[in-house]
């Protein structure tokens, strides 16, 4: 069992963030057959440039450093909150210095054994050359898709903290996934071992993603103590779950779209984000959300870089009522 101490001063020290290169390497894991698998549909879209970038860039060498037990941290850097990006993480690992990769390289697997990999590794100029094929498999294989899916994390970030103000740390933690759980002051994962380790007043760093496959851990120098665990909304956007329901009392009072926009809304997103994932012209979504906010059915707030809707009093009560 693994068991973080948590005191008063880490719950204030503790917060959310998101990381984009963390992110591309879990992706570049599930596409190599070492992490989780994707869903088919995604699968099979990403596969052949996946495959391509193999041939033709240093990704290859890229992968070697993604061993089952850890990868280095010089090619997922520390996030330093939710703004963080693509743009901010690739400055970071280029200026990693030789020898500080050097060293995370030695602790490479099997796969680096490869001649072709090896010279890259070897190479005096190895941190280039490795964020070069990280920027070319983030321009083809998660660019685009980005936006969508930093929206359902912010998404649900928000979420989160509003269960923290509501109910308080502890149940935030166990909301994160079944196998946690807070007892006697402190945060235990059944499934992980590692015995207890202490936060010091550092706090605890938690990072949504939709390519974890349930949770996973970082315990290693320069990164923070770190829960990474799959962010609510993945189901949905994996199409695990049936599409949202429209109940005939609600349609029938404000119509078929603005009852899914509002049905939609059991957690606060984003125009984009509602756009994305009910298949609607963003245009269209913004005229129904300021129809919806006039009849004081929802309100927004700004998160970061977006403007997210949540529903009013009035507007739970009116789905709730419709149910």
């Amino acid at each position: 069992m693994l068991r973080f101490e948590v005191s008063v001063e880490d719950l204030l020290r503790s917060r959310f963030a998101l990381s984009p290169a963390l992110d591309l390497c879990l992706l570049l894991r599930s596409l190599a057959g070492q992490g989780p698998p994707l869903p088919r549909a995604w699968a099979t879209r990403l596969m052949p440039a996946f495959e391509r970038l193999r041939r033709e860039t240093e990704l290859d060498a890229v992968l070697a450093l993604q061993t089952p037990q850890r990868g280095p941290n010089f090619v997922a850097p520390p996030p330093r909150g939710l703004t963080q990006t693509w743009a901010d993480d690739l400055a970071v690992i280029r200026a990693t210095p030789l020898e500080e990769a050097r060293h995370e390289i030695a602790a490479t697997g099997p796969s680096a054994r490869d001649p072709r990999v090896r010279a890259v590794l070897d190479s005096t100029d190895a941190v280039s050359r490795i964020a070069e094929a990280m920027d070319e498999a983030w321009q083809e294989l998660l660019a685009m898709d980005w936006p969508h899916l930093r929206a359902v994390c912010e998404r649900d970030v928000v979420h989160r903290v509003g269960v923290i103000g509501q109910n308080g740390w502890a149940t935030t933690i166990e909301s994160l996934h079944p196998g946690i759980a807070w007892r006697d002051g402190g945060i235990e994962l059944a499934s992980f071992r590692g015995g207890t380790v202490r936060l010091a007043g550092d706090g605890l760093l938690l990072i949504p993603s939709v390519f974890v496959g349930h949770i996973a851990t970082h315990l290693e120098d320069p990164w923070p103590k770190t829960l990474v665990y799959r962010a609510r909304g993945t189901a949905a956007l994996w199409g695990e779950q049936a599409t949202v329901p429209q109940p005939d009392a609600l349609t029938a009072l404000v119509g078929r779209a603005r009852a899914r926009l509002l049905l939609a809304l059991d957690a606060p997103a984003s125009t984009s984000h509602l756009a994305r994932s009910l298949a609607m012209a963003p245009g269209a979504v913004g005229d129904h959300l300021a129809i919806l906010r006039g009849a004081g059915l929802l309100v927004r707030a700004r998160s970061g870089r977006s403007v997210l809707y949540r529903r009013t009093p009035l507007g739970e009560a009116l789905v709730a009522g419709s149910g």
